[in-house]
């Protein structure tokens, strides 16, 4: 069978598990070797847990729908008990941390019969759209070593490219499941708000944080939410539940949708001739599949005030983590990068009134969204405006004041998702003539993840994309 199957999809990878004609110490240990090989080129992981991998993979304990599947967890929120945590802080590299207990999302993942591998790289404290962390290294493309992973999510996002795993973990604050999928060629649904639990968080970026997976097909990402969705007990809030499974979604028909097409971001800023080349093409694969696309206002999804506030809930959140992690470690922490050290500034000088105002602009925003993409059942765009950025145009050494405005720009569509809450994914729909992906963002109803299934599934079939780099190695 040789290492082939590591190229398959998860859904596949279980299949073969359940059959007999794999065993999941074979998969898992195919997968170490493929990481040991890759990982040097790419800088995709951050710690490994290969031994305690090996020795769970040889006594598996369940029968989930992943059962023996190899898995990456994002070095980000979530936790894995008795591994090292860092979040991309030099801080927790220089003082390391391990964490004592699983959180919810990491047992569901387990339950599932997913195997840690080890976690994935990221950016400082999640703060960029790249994943170039100063005390980590940067996570590289496999479609090209010269440019940008995407981040947050940028190491799981390269990892699965690269055919290490089949999935992997990530959480989207602002575009950090989306981004690294457009940049990587991957698919990545970010859920409705309260999708999956946060246990036992109660909010990481305030309301603006959600948690999924990256993938290389629809179906993983359906059988993922799967078997992953639902609130903990003692959730603030859920999102309502499916009435049936999303895997049951996939290749089903979606009907004949109305499409609303964005050919500018909501500044009314310009997209690069690729990325808008390739929103026109998808849209005319739309139509020819009975879907009537037509354009809307970009402008109405703009809310200058609503973008103000969401950084006065970046930094709140930013400055209350670092804080936390000074009185685990006792020590002050220093050398943070110069986004990371503005949002702690800002986030110390925010009092509990302006946060509550932001949160309240925040709400006004979302329902601007929400009644923007009201008149169609799906809002199409790219999901960032240009190619993945060459590495360190956006890295943590630049000044803030050239890297702000380009975090900005290339989360701009993305974003609108955290704020209304409403499920979107990134299809890998499009490639430049030198292989560059582009990723196309489809956004739905709060609640809807079905019909984006349905769609992102008939999409998929029309326009196959390829499923995995081949990684250079010189």
């Amino acid at each position: 069978m040789g290492n082939d199957f590591l190229d398959l999809d998860g859904t596949a990878q279980a299949e073969l598990v359940r059959s007999g004609q794999l065993r999941p110490v074979e998969l898992v240990a195919a997968a170490i070797d493929r990481i040991e090989r890759l990982d040097p080129v790419l800088g995709a992981l951050t710690a490994e847990r290969f031994e305690r991998a090996l020795d769970e993979a040889a006594r598996p304990t369940g029968a989930g729908p992943f059962a023996g599947v190899p898995f990456l967890l994002k070095d980000a929120v979530q936790h894995s008990a008795g591994d090292r945590y860092q979040h991309g802080m030099t801080y927790l590299r220089e003082h390391p941390w391990v964490s004592a207990a699983d959180t919810g999302l990491t047992r569901r993942y387990r339950a599932a019969g997913l195997v840690l591998l080890g976690r994935t790289k990221v950016p400082e404290l999640t703060m960029s759209p790249t994943t170039e962390p100063l005390g980590h290294g940067p996570a590289r493309n496999p479609w090209d070593l010269t440019r940008s992973a995407g981040g947050s999510s940028g190491g799981s996002a390269a990892a699965v490219a690269a055919g290490m795993v089949a999935c992997a973990h990530g959480n989207d604050m602002g575009g950090s499941i989306r981004i690294p999928a457009s940049c990587c060629g991957l698919v990545g649904l970010k859920p409705s708000r309260g999708r999956t639990t946060l246990a036992p968080f109660a909010s990481y970026w305030g309301p603006l944080t959600h948690e999924h997976v990256l993938t290389r097909t629809v179906r993983d990402s359906a059988a993922m939410l799967d078997a992953t969705a639902g609130p903990a007990p003692g959730d603030l809030y859920a999102a309502p539940a499916p009435s049936r499974p999303w895997t049951a979604e996939v290749g089903a028909d979606p009907g004949r949708l109305r499409i609303g097409l964005l050919e500018t971001r909501p500044s009314g800023g310009p997209l690069a001739p690729e990325c808008l080349t390739a929103v026109h093409e998808t849209a005319r694969l739309l139509e020819s599949l009975g879907h009537r696309v037509r354009t809307l206002d970009p402008i109405a999804f703009a809310d200058p005030a609503g973008a103000a506030a969401m950084g006065v809930v970046i930094a709140a959140s930013v400055a209350r983590e670092v804080a936390a992690w000074e009185r685990r470690i006792g020590i002050p922490m220093h050398d943070l990068e110069p986004g990371t050290a503005a949002a702690v500034a800002q986030g110390a000088a925010t009092s509990a009134a302006d946060l509550l105002d932001a949160l309240d602009t925040l709400a006004r925003w979302s329902r601007r969204i929400v009644l923007a993409s009201s008149a169609v059942d799906v809002v199409l765009s790219p999901t960032i405006p240009w190619l993945p950025p060459p590495l360190g145009t956006m890295s943590g050494d630049r000044p803030l004041a050239e890297t702000a405005p380009r975090w900005t720009a290339m989360a701009e569509t993305a974003v609108l998702g955290n704020i209304s809450g409403q499920p979107a994914i990134s299809l890998p729909l499009h490639r430049t003539e030198t292989g560059l992906p582009i990723g196309i963002q489809l956004a739905a109803p709060y609640a809807r993840e079905d019909l984006l299934f349905r769609l992102s599934s008939q999409l998929e079939e029309a326009a196959p994309w390829p499923r995995t780099a081949n990684v250079p190695m010189s």
